[in-house]
């Protein structure tokens, strides 16, 4: 018996297809102390610090890995700090998901042009 509907043979290609997560930022209260926690319970291993010791005055921020899942754990060192004020108000949380696209400029073009709202252009950052 044929269908009454006809097959359809159109192919949906993704705009800018997603190739996965570059890494997810946590604003928290106590960066070295959820450092700790997510080491010891969960497994992950510590690849990056970044703070006063790095000449960073103002924020710790400690960079976990396990397998293809990496966690930014940001902490202010000072209590009039952007960090401080959202965790005042929100408590531990996401704050950044960073996704890995092949061309960035594109993905925010057309992301804008769909009706995103853009915090801030891409930037290329770099670091010795």
């Amino acid at each position: 018996m044929d269908a009454l509907t006809k097959p359809t043979t159109e192919t949906i290609q993704d705009t800018f297809p997603i190739n996965g997560t570059d890494y997810i930022e946590f604003y928290v209260g106590n960066a070295k102390q959820a450092a700790h926690y997510y080491q010891t319970a969960f497994g992950f291993k510590l690849i990056a610090y970044r703070g006063p010791e790095t000449g960073v005055k103002d924020t710790a921020s400690y960079v976990l890995q396990q397998d293809k899942i990496r966690f930014v754990l940001t902490a202010a060192l000072t209590p009039d700090h952007e960090v401080a004020r959202h965790v005042l108000k929100h408590g531990d949380g996401v704050k950044v998901l960073a996704l890995w696209v092949d061309d960035a400029e594109e993905a925010h073009r057309i992301a804008v042009e769909r009706g995103a709202k853009s915090f801030a252009a891409p930037q290329r950052i770099e670091d010795k």
